[in-house]
């Protein structure tokens, strides 16, 4: 049992006790000679559908809390380096201003993921982190389970190559769009929209409505360009907030593009890196870099103290390397100077969870259980490495979610945005290009 709790299987023991009533008595009863046979007891008994009452057992979660070094505080929000004294800019929408640098790292970020190539099937089972990529999707598809209703008008922000679209459709929203700096990425988006992708061919058609814009929207002022198609009932930016963390004047455009579009009472979910354990991780490690076998991380010897001015919250960069996904410059994004510069544009913290928290509560609900043997995270018991490893585990630790509400309440006599401009097949002449002039 103590080998277990070290690793990514702590939380299957937890789901396991949470929906089939096994106790600690029992489990260690129980001869698991190896990860597969846990693993198979696990999926045989997730299979057999037998809920019953919630038996929780907190040692093993405590357990794991400890191990893994990261106890939740009495405030999610606290979540990230210490206490800010930066005073924001009162000039605030006025500095949007950017200089070339600025513009030549969101290019290279951008030409990073036009670069990356759709995968097959096979391709995408074979990757090294592929049950951390399945990981990443349940916990995005809890998110849009959670907040997503039926009829809304969502907004994606960087939303790749489409990767969340069949979430949205099973979420019924009515009208979806999209907007990627990546020329690529965008045009994937495209043809996953259309079902043109190979391993969509056999797919139903999507039941929105589309529209997909090239561009940055952490540049440009989006309330122009959308102004027909506002207001927004969510917005979601998936694993790239952070790329807007490389200047103030980014920050900004960001979260005021967020509030722009979106109605009151209207939602903004997200993921993105953890700077409280990054941080700390930088700390624990001998020298600039750390990682494991599928990733790694190297700050530059200006932060060879390892010390950050709380006056300069923005333009803290790192590479980051993940294996078979990113290979690119990002930044520090101080969760505690994110919450006060989301609330200077309206926008309140509903909550925030590390990615290793955030499994430990939902995988306490059946549905979600239900949902992650579905999506295939944690295996199906047939191969030797059947579910997410321990490196993978620890790469899931450097990410946390977090959900905005804008201030205000929904407006019943707001005439929604208009939707014709969507699209229900889009050509690439229906891809709208937009730049810094706008």
């Amino acid at each position: 049992l103590r080998d277990i709790s070290r690793t990514p299987f702590a939380f299957l023991v937890h789901s396991l006790l949470s929906l089939h009533s096994l106790s600690l008595f029992e489990l260690k009863k129980q001869n698991f000679q190896s990860k597969r046979t846990l693993t198979d007891k696990i999926v045989s008994l997730t299979r057999s559908q037998s809920v019953v009452d919630f038996i929780v057992n907190q040692v093993i979660l405590d357990h794991l809390a400890m191990k893994r070094g990261y106890q939740e505080s009495s405030s999610s929000a606290s979540l990230g380096p210490p206490q800010s004294k930066f005073r924001y800019n009162p000039e605030g929408d006025a500095q949007f201003l950017e200089d070339e640098s600025t513009k030549i790292f969101a290019r290279k970020v951008a030409d990073h993921y036009s670069a990356r190539t759709n995968q097959t099937l096979e391709e995408r089972e074979a990757s090294p982190i592929i049950h951390l990529k399945k990981l990443n999707n349940w916990i995005k598809s809890v998110l849009i389970q959670l907040y997503a209703r039926r009829g809304d008008a969502v907004l994606d922000l960087a939303c790749g190559k489409g990767g969340d679209l069949i979430k949205w459709d099973k979420a019924k929203i009515g009208y979806y769009v999209g907007i990627d700096i990546a020329e690529g990425s965008i045009e994937d988006c495209r043809t996953r929209y259309n079902g043109d992708a190979d391993h969509h061919q056999r797919r139903k058609k999507f039941t929105f409505p589309a529209r997909l814009i090239c561009g940055d929207c952490f540049e440009v002022r989006l309330d122009k360009v959308l102004e027909d198609d506002a207001p927004f009932d969510i917005c979601s930016c998936q694993f790239a907030m952070h790329y807007s963390w490389s200047t103030e004047a980014r920050a900004r455009r960001a979260l005021a593009n967020v509030s722009a579009l979106l109605r009151p009472g209207g939602i903004f979910i997200g993921t993105m890196p953890d700077a409280n354990v990054i941080v700390k991780k930088l700390r624990e490690a001998e020298g600039l870099a750390f990682g494991n076998s599928v990733y790694w991380i190297r700050f530059d010897e200006e932060f060879s103290e390892k010390k950050f001015k709380s006056s300069s919250p923005f333009g803290i960069q790192y590479k980051f390397h993940l294996e078979d996904a990113v290979d690119c410059p990002e930044w520090i994004v101080p969760f505690n100077v994110f919450k006060s510069l989301a609330e200077e544009y309206d926008l309140e913290l509903v909550f925030v969870k590390n990615s290793h928290l955030f499994v430990d509560e939902y995988l306490k609900k059946p549905e979600y259980v239900e949902l992650m043997r579905r999506l295939g995270a944690l295996g199906d018991g047939n191969q030797d490495q059947s579910t997410l490893s321990p490196d993978e585990w620890e790469v899931a630790y450097l990410y946390l979610a977090f959900v905005l509400r804008k201030r205000g309440q929904p407006d019943q006599t707001q005439v929604k945005g208009r939707r014709d401009k969507g699209k229900m097949q889009v050509s690439k002449e229906d891809i709208m290009a937009i730049g810094g002039g706008v």
